[in-house]
């Protein structure tokens, strides 16, 4: 879904011949319209889109994100460690473009699992059971105060430019505090049909050959959805909210964009149009 940034809302300037108002200044008592905000926080995001199991960002390159599972690297013998480190080197030199890897860590909420076993505990009808629960109930919920329990999360996420692989990382890491904090453009994203088959079809292979090479590791991986995909933006640029208020349906949340039409909107008055 495009930024709603890129539609300028322009109000015309107030004055006429042999009017003593100064130009841009408000009149019949009305206040003067305020300017729109050019740093917003809409202004810093670099997506644009999410559709088909890709992101689409506003530069007009795409990104698929795989997550992977964990896999206990400690219990292994010496030679199981030498056999991944070996399939992992080898996964490396297989690419021909470059990945991102991701270890997110997040806070787990214990809330809901504690309101799960009170919920258990009130259907109990043996005395000790009901004892014994009460003693876990209590050391759960106080060692979810006193620690962090910290869930890790691992994601690798794979780019395509439709301009060359290359040329626009290097583009992006000479230019990046410049997009940040440059005024906005008011620019939508445009790509044609061509180039956007092109792209599902380039990164479907590229997360084909990545799955593959995580297969050879040992390590567990999947293509996030387009529902995961807005699942996962949503909790990292609201961590706070995500937890008091996780993403329902995705497809809630999703609609079409509008955009304004040249010149007055018309007056609906019961009974007629003026």
């Amino acid at each position: 879904m495009p930024p709603t940034n890129q539609f300028p809302m322009t109000t015309p300037d107030v004055a006429s011949a042999g009017s003593s108002v100064p130009k841009g200044s408000a009149t019949n008592n009305q206040p003067a319209p305020k300017p729109k905000n050019a740093n917003s926080t809409q202004n810093s995001l670099q997506l644009s889109e999410v559709r088909d199991n890709m992101v689409i960002m506003a530069d007009g390159s795409f990104r698929a994100v795989v997550a992977c599972k964990s896999i206990n690297f400690d219990l292994m013998s010496s030679r199981e460690r030498e056999g991944v480190e070996y399939s992992y080197q080898n996964f490396l030199n297989s690419l021909n473009h470059p990945i991102q890897i991701l270890v997110r860590s997040q806070r787990i909420d214990i809330g809901p699992y504690i309101d799960h076993l009170i919920q258990i505990r009130r259907g109990q009808d043996n005395m000790l059971l009901n004892v014994l629960m009460d003693d876990y109930i209590n050391f759960i919920d106080v060692l979810s105060q006193e620690a962090n329990i910290m869930d890790k999360s691992f994601f690798i996420a794979i780019p395509y430019y439709p301009m060359g692989d290359i040329t626009n990382v290097v583009e992006q890491g000479k230019n990046s505090f410049a997009k940040l904090f440059s005024k906005s453009k008011d620019t939508v994203t445009k790509i044609d049909t061509v180039t956007y088959e092109k792209a599902k079809t380039e990164i479907k292979n590229r997360v084909d050959g990545v799955m593959g090479g995580l297969f050879q590791l040992g390590v567990q991986s999947i293509q996030l959805d387009t529902k995961a995909l807005g699942e996962l933006y949503y909790n990292f640029y609201n961590p706070d909210t995500a937890v008091r208020e996780p993403l329902g349906d995705f497809n809630d949340v999703t609609a079409m964009y509008v955009k304004k039409g040249p010149g007055e909107a018309p007056y609906i008055k019961p009974g007629g149009m003026y």
